[in-house]
């Protein structure tokens, strides 16, 4: 489960939001899952990894708004990243 700290307790801070990554044991790998956009679209990436059997719902936390200032995510030495960015059909009432 992912922790989030926040940064600044004052309404309308400035400050991201940080995104902790809390020590594993070392025999043990994280890798870190985020998916980021509408709440809508959010659900559905976690239902469809769901039925793909790659992570139960209840494994996610619940959602989180970005606040304006953003998100901040410190790796550790060595890790790198991989971007995927998919477009999905808007589903407007």
């Amino acid at each position: 489960m992912f922790a989030f700290l926040a940064a600044s307790a004052r309404a309308g801070a400035t400050t991201p939001l940080l995104l902790a990554n809390p020590d594993l044991l070392p025999e043990r790998e994280r890798l870190r899952h985020l998916v980021i956009g509408s709440p809508e679209g959010v659900r559905g990436a976690i239902n469809h990894l769901h039925l793909l059997r790659y992570a139960e719902q209840r494994e996610w936390s619940q959602l989180v708004t970005v606040p304006p200032s953003g998100i901040l995510i410190t790796p550790a030495h060595g890790e790198v990243f991989s971007l995927l960015r998919r477009d999905r059909p808007r589903l407007d009432p």
